[in-house]
C-alpha cells in the first residue's frame, strides 16, 4: 500500500512540484490548499494540480481546505488515514510581511497551532515542514551551515519560519513519539522540465527570478535591482539558488528519512553557490536570447549581502545533493515563462 501524505499548500510553485516527485516516488498525496495563491482550473482542482496529473498520469485527491478552519482540518483527519503530513501553507511575502505583521502571525502561527493540534489528536505524528533560510537571519559567517545562531530575523515573514521550527521543536521534545524534518530553503527557481508547472506570482513578483523572466518576455518593462553597494564582487546581493525539482527531491529524501530518524532533524536545501543580482541577469540573457534591462534603486529594508548553504549534512544524512547548474535552472525558467507568458490564468 502507498503511503498517504497529506500535503498542506500543495497548489502552490513548490507544493506542486513536491506533489510531482512524490507520485513518482510511489506516495499518494492528499493535498488541501485555500486558493490564496494557487489559480482555480477545471473540476475546482488548482490548474497546477491539473497539469501535475497530466505529467504523472494519475488522479490526485484534493480537497479545498484552509488551515484556520480547524473543523474541516478535523473531518479530513477522519477521512483519510495519513501516514504522514508535508506542509508548505503559509503567507510568503516578504515586503507585505513587513506591512502586514498580524495577517502573517495569524495565518502562518495559527494556522500551524491547528494542523499540529490537529495531528496530534489523529495520532499522526511525522512532518516534514517547509521552512527558509530567512531564520538565520544576517549571517554571521559564509556558508551557513544547519548551526548556525537562529532568530535574528529581518522580517515577520522570517520570524513566522522560526517560530513554527521553535513550535515543532518543542513538540518533538515533549512528545518522544514526534518525528519532524525541517527543511531550510535557500532560493527555489525554475520549473519542471516540461514546461507544464511552474512559478505563477499573484501581481508583481516578489522574488527576482519571476521579475527577470516577465521583463524577458516583455510583461515588465525592466528590472529594479536593489542596491548596487553591497560588500559583494559586484555590489548586488549574493544568494544560492536552487532548482525546484533538486529541492522537490530533497522532500523525498526528508519522507524516506523520517521512517528511521527520531525527534527533530534541520537540513539546508541549497547548492553552496552564491550568484549575484547581475549575474542572475546574465544568465536569463544567455538562456532566453534576449536583453534584460534594469535600473539600480535603492536598497530594500531587511536586505543582506550575501546568503548562501553549506548543504553537506544533507548529502551526508539525507544522501541528497542539488544536480542542476544555473543554466538548467534558467533554461527550465525561460520554457516555462515562454510556453505561459500569463503563468496559469489566462493559458489553457
Amino acid at each position: 500500500m502507498a503511503k498517504k501524505v497529506l500535503v498542506t499548500g500543495g497548489g502552490g510553485y513548490i507544493g506542486s512540484h513536491c506533489v510531482l516527485e512524490m507520485i513518482e516516488a510511489g506516495y499518494e498525496p492528499v493535498v488541501i490548499d485555500n486558493f490564496h495563491n494557487a489559480i482555480r482550473g477545471a473540476n475546482s482542482l488548482p490548474e497546477s494540480l491539473l497539469r501535475v496529473q497530466e505529467i504523472a498520469g494519475k488522479k490526485i485527491e484534493f480537497e479545498e481546505v484552509d488551515l484556520l478552519d480547524k473543523a474541516a482540518l478535523n473531518s479530513l483527519f477522519d477521512k483519510y488515514k495519513f501516514s504522514a503530513v508535508m506542509h508548505f501553507a503559509g503567507l510568503k511575502a516578504v515586503g507585505e510581511s513587513v506591512q502586514r505583521p498580524l495577517l502573517y502571525y495569524k495565518v502562518n502561527l495559527t494556522g500551524t497551532i491547528q494542523l499540529l493540534e490537529v495531528m496530534n489528536a489523529h495520532g499522526v505524528k511525522k512532518i516534514v515542514f517547509s521552512s527558509s533560510a530567512t531564520v538565520y537571519g544576517d549571517p554571521k559567517y559564509l556558508p551557513i551551515d544547519e548551526n548556525h545562531a537562529v532568530g535574528g530575523c529581518t522580517n515577520p515573514y522570517g520570524k513566522t519560519k522560526y517560530f513554527i521550527e521553535e513550535m515543532i521543536q518543542d513538540q518533538c521534545k515533549a512528545e518522544g513519539e514526534w518525528h519532524a524534518i525541517l527543511l531550510r530553503y535557500f532560493n527555489p527557481i525554475g520549473a519542471h522540465v516540461s514546461g507544464r508547472i511552474g512559478e505563477d506570482p499573484q501581481g508583481i513578483p516578489n522574488n527576482l527570478m519571476p521579475y527577470v523572466s516577465q521583463v524577458a518576455i516583455g510583461r515588465r518593462e525592466y528590472l529594479s535591482v536593489f542596491g548596487n553597494d553591497y560588500n559583494t564582487p559586484d555590489g548586488t546581493g549574493v544568494r544560492d539558488y536552487i532548482h525546484i525539482v533538486d529541492l522537490a527531491r530533497g522532500h523525498i529524501a526528508a519522507l524516506k528519512k523520517l521512517q528511521s530518524s527520531s525527534g527533530c532533524k534541520i537540513y539546508n536545501l541549497g547548492t553552496g553557490v552564491g550568484y549575484s543580482v547581475l549575474q542572475m541577469v546574465v544568465a536569463m540573457e544567455k538562456a532566453s536570447g534576449r536583453k534584460v534591462p534594469y535600473k539600480i534603486a535603492p536598497r530594500r529594508e531587511g536586505d543582506i549581502a550575501t546568503c548562501y548553504a553549506d548543504p553537506a549534512m544533507a548529502a551526508t544524512e539525507l544522501g541528497w545533493k542539488a544536480e542542476y547548474d544555473l543554466d538548467r535552472m534558467c533554461e527550465d525558467l525561460w520554457r516555462w515563462q515562454s510556453l505561459n507568458p500569463t503563468g496559469f490564468s489566462t493559458d489553457s
